[in-house]
């Protein structure tokens, strides 16, 4: 279990630079003025180190009683990571 932890962890962190420029560019999106779109879309490409930092600390505190939620937690910042993923490949 820690070693899944500690496995996943890294490859968040990892993550996070490519996701500083993508969330550079994500700016972009205001190009043709402010809508509730671009603000959502810049607000959750934000909130991936938020998600990251918050899931790990809960998943750390959970491990040892309740191991599958535990996984469960750390699983959500891989969202992000399929999410843009998949629009990156699809694109």
């Amino acid at each position: 279990m820690k070693i899944y932890l500690i496995l996943s962890q890294i490859l968040y962190l990892l993550c996070t630079l490519p996701w500083l420029l993508i969330w550079g560019m994500s700016f972009m999106s205001f190009d043709s003025g402010f809508g509730l779109g671009n603000v959502s879309f810049v607000l959750g490409i934000g909130l991936y180190p938020v998600a990251v930092l918050i899931c790990s600390i809960i998943a750390w505190i959970l491990h040892v009683r309740r191991r599958r939620v535990a996984i469960i937690v750390n699983l959500v910042p891989m969202l992000w990571i399929v999410i843009l993923g998949a629009i990156f490949v699809l694109y």
